[in-house]
């Protein structure tokens, strides 16, 4: 008899089952798809299904699950008359195994039955039942017995206790101790592999916690009730009542309870989603691993693609906190070899303990459940802040968050709730400057009676104590980099200095340096270079000196979930443990970056607090742009009423133009002859400006968006259509007779004030002259429903008489969006409240819910509310098919943009590749690559996740297969193992087709590399011709094994690099590592620079404009670094293409100095936004100085600032009175970080030719800053 199964409990169940098998019975032969993978493996069990009298298949994801012997099985078995039974791994039969299947119906469910009952005394009878039914044999055999699909287990309690989770508390339970549940499954508990539970159980006992263990068969679906909901959640860890039995649970089940939706955002739905939050009890998901400890232990990875869906992203979904994995696979001898076991085949798999990743586990389950436990009034919490740059300029970094603001915001709301928080700040700029002046990061300023008075240290001696306790390679690394223990970073005297404020039982802190800036010239060797003694020590003071029972890190991002370890899965070595240990860990992460939230949720073992993005508007005009607008204007209506002063007019516009350093951006250096054409140029380009979306604000943790923000938010979540909601502008629009589509296509377009009445109403001032303008007035119209509906409380019964006084008919498509706003979009920004509600909720030791993640403002709004534990993506599902257009559309705009301007298309582009994008978009980057390549995914009908590969025919394509170099980051290399093996399959696929190399360029590089090889490249031992291809196929570089970034912000901050050389040398150093299927994460130095010397477009993409160029580091490390790199490699620039899918309707590519244009003329120098963070006072003016370190950067690297960019921001930053005084009062430091720019601009020849004038202002400017700030800190003073 020949049994396959996907189940290695089935297969530790049948060993134990055939050792009681009376003599004579047939052998059992079992076999494991997985065990599969070689020719010789699948030829000895084709052998073996030869000469069987029966064959039982169970396989769970059905003929998928043995894809290169399904059918060949199935046809050997139908052709020698060989009874075959295929049976699924769970409930739901597919079509191709039952009609695989060649026994009566009948015969099948009995064997069906077996399987499904499991348990060794039912697969001895299943055995027995083939043997007497297919075999002639007479043993005899019972039908199959039920067995509990769930129910309590433990090593040591009587049959009693295990009746009922009542009897058994009341047995095995202690009072006054934490109670933790633990779930299993149910074929553990069938097959006896428990002893992985039994460690576990008594892991936890040890720390003093009551443990009730339960198996069940799954969480989501009951057997005995056609598939229908668990009860094992509802009958064992909650009482009748629905009062929770426990603390918290540790669950070791994989996938998830949710169903989860394929269109749209993913977004988890179904009866669990509300019976977890009813439940309201934490769970933390320890991980059962499919691999080996070894594997494991080998891997910088960690955990592989099987794992990392199964227990880690599926998981998430249902609002798990992730943790390690705790028990591995291991081959072991079977239980029925002293027995006369007759089974034959595989090696038996079972799960062994990882004691010390159980003891991580236990610690985390035990502090969470005190949580539960412990009164408010008694915790402790630490609240930490990032600081990166470690400038005094720099404190609380958070992307789109006013940090310092809710810090203060959630101080007060835990003294409400019953905290005990002392000297509480007035606001933002109190609690930093407070900071400051006790004890901060900045070594310019830092004195040493301000580390001698910090609120905490760490002697010698104590951190002698944690250092004896770190593993011997962690031990040895911190020596290697920062010598003996405690180092000398942040030292005085004997001890460590910890920087922040002590306020009763709340900590509030800064998170200590990484360590690059301690030891700048490491930048250029040693990305994974080690925190230093103080990171460490500065973690365990927080946990063991100061005492917390809990870290609330505030805001996007930190740098401890980006230390070097495994990637996913970590072990004790890795850094992120050494540092946190079994601290439950709180993250307040914006919604729109669901990567680098989730990096955060698998190396930390965070709970997500999802916050809103910062209220958003239009540019709108200012300056020289409204100046230019008047001027058209004018012209427009001298048209008619006084054609005499058109030429003077033109001659003023185009003066103007100049001035205003337009002409750059239109690409015109003369005054054009055709003027009236390029002055509808100029009106379409300005009213695109306009319109771009730019923050107006920042947003502070716990509090909805009120009036004017409020109004513009709503207008920018309903600018696109939303999964069925259409975009209120367009369905205004079309209610208006207008082409929508036209007038985004084509702004310049002159419309003659051909227009419909509402929109001419709305402004009878100014004329309309172009679609940009109709549009503009669209987007009015948007304001004034929304502010119509927020006087009358935004209720839905307002909205037909809205619509009405808006257009003047009523008109259902707008009502639809209208009404939509009403009933979900606006409650839901109410809830905005939650951020700090359930923040709250998860430090008593609750459950945090779980919601989806994305940007907002890309039609998602339906990722709201915020306050939840954000989830992301069924990596599988990668790239979807909606993904799939947009890649297309982008592959076509980058390819016709080159083909015309260059007239050829590009042999070789570089892309770089992120994995919160493609979290984000469903793959959309992935996708364009994979049609460049002239490639495209197969999915799965059923399950919309991606199959396989196919070729696009070059007849279809009509253009040649175009070279790809991709750099990932650090997080998409861990998240998406799955898609980087696509990629390489897809290289390989376009490398192994038969195609000249005119039509094919990967071809045309690999025998143009083959055909280079030179002799002493043999002699350098690259003689194998396999080896030397698979090198010249590297197409997937990224950051070296184990570590994360590209390496150009700390070399930029350091100030220590000279010239392009430098930066290429760092981004090499940080992302020469080739990742292929065959080689992952090999050192590749050499193919590195040869593909990157190949490349000839350099392009980055971007999903959505709740961000942009100027206010994200990103951005200028990863593109603008692989553009220096080629400079460096080959002397120019390649050609800088911006991808824009902010709209995926409407994908565009231009330039990126096009693009640096536009955000500086919308945003950076835009009197609207720096109103806005003139709101925010410190935090504000933090935002104002990253965004010249930004744009100092992409200049460094990619050369896109001209020189009148570094001016504007000159006169508007520092020059203007306005902006000094509100500099001076809220962060000085922020202004004298933006002179120092400036003036290192003007030293490198960057701002090559800076006005005399200002070159003096801004060097007295500083010199009086200096001052001033020595004055301030001598005295002790905070501004």
């Amino acid at each position: 008899m020949v049994f396959v199964t996907t189940a290695d409990t089935d297969i530790l169940t049948a060993d134990r089952a055939v050792s009681g098998m009376p003599d004579g019975a047939p052998a059992v032969r079992a076999f494991h798809p997985v065990a599969l993978g070689s020719e010789e493996a699948r030829s000895a069990m084709m052998d073996s299904v030869a000469e069987a009298g029966v064959v039982v298949l169970r396989l769970l994801g059905g003929k998928r699950a043995m894809p290169e012997s399904f059918d060949s099985l199935v046809a050997t078995c139908h052709e020698q008359g060989i009874p075959l039974i295929a049976c699924p791994g769970h409930q739901e039969w597919d079509e191709d195994l039952v009609t695989a299947c060649s026994v009566p119906v009948a015969e099948l469910e009995t064997v069906f039955s077996y399987l499904m009952r499991g348990g060794i005394d039912n697969f001895r009878n299943l055995f027995l039942f083939l043997s007497d039914t297919y075999l002639g044999s007479e043993f005899g055999h019972e039908a199959p017995e039920p067995v509990p699909w769930e129910g309590i287990y433990h090593p040591d309690a009587t049959p009693s206790e295990l009746a009922d989770a009542d009897s058994y508390m009341a047995g095995r339970f202690q009072t006054g101790r934490p109670s933790v549940g633990l779930l299993f499954y149910r074929a553990h508990w069938m097959s006896g592999n428990l002893q992985f539970v039994d460690d576990l159980i008594r892991c936890l006992e040890s720390r003093e916690v009551n443990v009730l263990p339960v198996y069940s068969y799954s969480l989501k679906h009951n057997p005995e009730e056609d598939g229908q909901r668990s009860r094992t959640l509802t009958t064992f860890m909650a009482d009748e009542g629905g009062q929770p039995r426990v603390d918290c649970i540790i669950n070791t089940m994989g996938l998830a309870m949710s169903d989860l939706s394929q269109e749209g955002p993913t977004i988890a739905t179904g009866w669990s989603v509300d019976l977890l939050d009813a439940l309201d009890i934490p769970i933390i998901q320890g991980i059962v691993s499919t691999g080996s400890r070894q594997e494991w232990e080998e891997s910088s990875l960690g955990l592989g693609p099987i794992d990392t869906a199964m227990n880690i992203a599926l998981p998430e979904f249902d609002g798990r906190i992730i943790t390690v994995p705790i028990s591995f696979k291991e081959e072991t001898a079977g239980d029925g070899g002293d027995g006369g076991s007759s089974l034959t085949g595989p090696r038996l798999q079972r799960y062994v303990a990882a004691p010390d990743r159980m003891e991580a586990l236990a610690g985390l389950a035990a502090k969470w459940a005190a949580l539960r436990l412990k009164p408010n009034g008694e915790k402790r919490l630490a609240i930490i802040m990032s600081n990166y740059p470690t400038k005094d300029a720099r404190i609380g970094n958070a992307v789109g968050l006013d940090t310092p603001a809710s810090v203060v915001h959630l101080l007060n709301a835990l003294k409400a709730a019953g905290y005990q928080v002392d000297d509480i700040p007035a606001d933002g700029d109190e609690l930093v400057h407070r900071i400051i002046e006790r004890c901060s990061n900045d070594r310019d300023s830092l004195t040493e009676e301000q580390l001698r008075l910090a609120v905490g240290h760490v002697d010698s001696r104590k951190y002698a104590e944690w250092f004896q306790g770190f593993p011997e390679q962690v031990r040895q690394e911190l020596r290697d980099s920062w010598g003996d223990p405690p180092g000398h970073v942040y030292r005085t005297g004997d001890s460590l200095a910890i920087a922040g404020l002590d306020l009763g039982n709340v900590f509030v802190g800064l998170q200590p340096p990484r360590g690059f800036g301690e030891n700048p010239i490491s930048v250029y060797h040693s990305p994974d270079l080690t925190p230093t003694h103080h990171y460490i020590a500065y973690y365990r003071w927080i946990r063991d000196v100061f005492e917390a029972d809990a870290m609330v890190h505030v805001g996007k991002h930190g740098t401890l979930e980006w230390l070097p370890g495994k990637g996913i899965g970590l072990s004790a070595a890795c850094y992120p443990e050494v540092a946190l240990q079994d601290l439950p860990l709180f993250y307040p992460f914006i919604i729109n970056d669901p990567g680098e939230g989730t990096q955060a949720k698998r190396r930390t073992h965070a709970t997500i607090i999802d916050h809103l993005i910062p209220p958003m508007t239009t540019a709108d005009s200012y300056g020289d742009i409204a100046r230019l607008e008047q001027l058209l204007d004018e012209h427009y209506q001298c048209q008619t009423l006084d054609p005499a002063k058109l030429p003077m007019l033109e001659c003023q516009i185009w003066k103007m133009v100049q001035q205003a350093e337009l002409h750059r951006d239109l690409g015109v250096e003369d005054q054009p002859d055709d003027f009236g054409e390029f002055m509808l140029e100029i009106d379409g380009y300005l009213c695109e400006i306009k319109d771009v979306q730019i923050k107006d604000g920042l947003h502070t943790l716990g509090q909805p968006p009120t009036e004017e923000q409020l109004v513009g938010l709503l207008a920018a979540l309903t600018r696109l259509d939303i999964s069925g909601i259409p975009s209120l502008r367009r369905a205004l629009a079309e209610a208006l007779g207008l082409d929508y589509t036209g007038l985004l296509d084509d702004p310049g377009r002159s419309v003659n004030g051909n227009v419909p009445t509402a929109l001419a109403e709305l402004d009878t001032e100014t004329p309309l002259r172009s679609a940009g303008d109709v549009i503009e007035r669209l987007e009015l119209l948007c304001r004034s429903a929304y502010e119509q509906l927020q006087v009358g409380g935004f209720k839905r019964g307002d909205v037909p008489a809205i619509v009405f006084d808006l257009i003047g008919h009523p008109d259902a498509a707008t009502e639809t969006v209208l009404g939509y706003v009403a009933d979900f979009i606006y409650p839901s920004l109410m809830k905005t409240s939650d951020e700090i509600g359930n923040l709250l909720r998860g430090l008593e030791g609750r459950f945090v819910p779980p919601g989806p993640s994305g940007a907002p403002t890309r039609g998602m709004a339906n990722v709201l509310p915020t306050g939840r534990n954000f989830y992301s993506v069924d990596p599988k599902t990668l790239p979807s098919p909606v993904a799939w257009e947009v890649g297309k559309d982008l592959g076509d705009a980058l390819l016709e943009k080159y083909l015309d301007e260059e007239g050829s298309y590009p042999e070789m582009v570089g892309v770089v590749v992120w994995g919160t994008s493609a979290m984000r978009t469903h793959g959309d980057d992935i996708a364009q690559i994979l049609y460049l390549l002239g490639v495209r995914p197969v999915w799965q009908a059923e399950s919309r996740r991606v199959s396989g590969l196919e070729a696009i025919p070059l007849e279809e394509l009509g253009r040649p297969r175009i070279d790809v170099t991709v750099r990932i980051s650090g997080f998409f290399r861990d998240a998406f193992p799955n898609l980087i093996y696509l990629l390489d399959q897809a290289v390989e696929m376009v490398a192994a087709m038969d195609e000249p190399s005119d039509r094919n360029y990967v071809i045309k590089h690999l025998r143009e590399d083959l055909e280079s090889r030179s002799p002493e490249a043999a002699q350098d031992g690259v003689s194998d011709v396999e080896e030397s291809r698979a090198g010249s196929l590297y197409r997937i570089f990224g950051s070296k094994p184990g570590t994360y970034g590209a390496g150009i912000l700390p070399v930029l901050d350091e100030r220590n690099w000279e010239t392009v050389q430098d930066l290429a040398e760092v981004y090499t150093a940080w992302g020469g590592y080739a990742y292929t299927q065959r080689d992952f994460g090999v050192s590749a130095r050499p193919q590195f620079r040869q593909r990157f010397g190949q490349i000839v477009v350099a392009a980055k993409n971007q999903d959505n404009r709740e961000h942009d160029v100027f206010d994200s580091d990103d951005y200028m490390q990863y593109h603008g670094g692989m553009i220096a790199t080629v400079r460096a490699l080959t002397g120019q620039n390649p050609r800088q293409f911006f991808g824009d899918s902010s709209d995926p309707s409407r994908s565009r590519v231009r330039d990126l100095q096009d693009e640096a244009r536009r955000v500086f003329r919308s945003r950076v120098v835009n009197p609207k936004w720096m109103e806005s963070m003139k709101r925010h006072g410190y935090k504000g003016a933090f935002e104002l100085a990253a965004t010249v370190d930004y744009m100092f950067g992409y200049d460094a690297t990619a050369q896109v600032i001209e020189d009148w960019m570094y001016e504007d921001v000159t006169e508007e930053y520092i020059l203007n009175e306005d902006m000094q005084q509100f500099f001076r009062q809220s962060n000085p430091w922020a202004m004298r970080g933006i002179i120092e720019r400036l003036l290192e601009a003007i030293e490198r020849g960057m701002w090559e030719n800076p006005p005399a004038e200002i070159l003096d202002k801004l060097r007295d400017l500083y010199l009086e800053l200096e001052t001033d700030l020595e004055a301030r800190q001598e005295a002790g003073q905070s501004p």
